[in-house]
């Protein structure tokens, strides 16, 4: 293997005195202190949120105050970093929505676990699950990360729900049962 030597031109005086470095820098620095604050005053001022943002997950209830969750556990299964928990509960016949198979007796998330991802979301055949825009969560101690389904449901609140799936199946069992 051959070496070739690399010809370097010995520096200039000024080039050695570092000078024309340290104006740079000072220019850089002097620009940014007299130019205009970008601070903002947080949590009162927020930055602007971008189209598509993926924050915290939570669930939701329909526009009567149902809750959309039927406990499939497809979002558990989905889940790559295991953060999300379901315990499957039976609803008894006397309940209002008895004509559902089943709702969630617990649900909780792990926010230290979650990555973020949207598939959660992407595979709930109910909409139960959205990515909120909420941003800042806090605690002191792990388990405050964890959050389980009534926490889940007050982060989320209710969204409009475009399919009425429970009234239409209500609807269907209601007009079969007349005949």
């Amino acid at each position: 293997m051959a070496v070739i030597p690399v010809s370097r031109q010995p520096l200039t005086l000024l080039e050695r005195t570092y000078l024309p470095q340290i104006a740079g820098g000072l220019k850089t620095t002097l620009k940014h202190f007299f130019s205009p604050k970008d601070t903002m005053e947080y949590p009162e001022e927020r930055p602007a949120i971008p189209a598509g943002y993926r924050g915290v997950p939570t669930l939701v209830f329909d526009p009567h105050g149902r809750e959309k969750c039927v406990s499939c556990q497809l979002c558990e299964f989905v889940c790559p970093p295991k953060a999300i928990r379901i315990t499957p509960g039976a609803i008894t016949p006397d309940d209002p929505a008895a004509h559902v198979e089943k709702r969630p007796q617990e649900f909780e998330i792990d926010m230290l676990r979650c990555i973020y991802c949207g598939l959660c979301q992407e595979v709930c055949p109910e909409e139960a699950i959205f990515l909120q825009t909420q941003y800042s969560t806090t605690g002191h101690t792990r388990a405050d990360f964890v959050n389980n389904k009534q926490k889940l449901y007050e982060l989320g609140g209710t969204l409009p729900d475009a399919h009425f799936k429970w009234d239409k199946k209500k609807a269907a069992e209601e007009g079969g049962n007349a005949h």
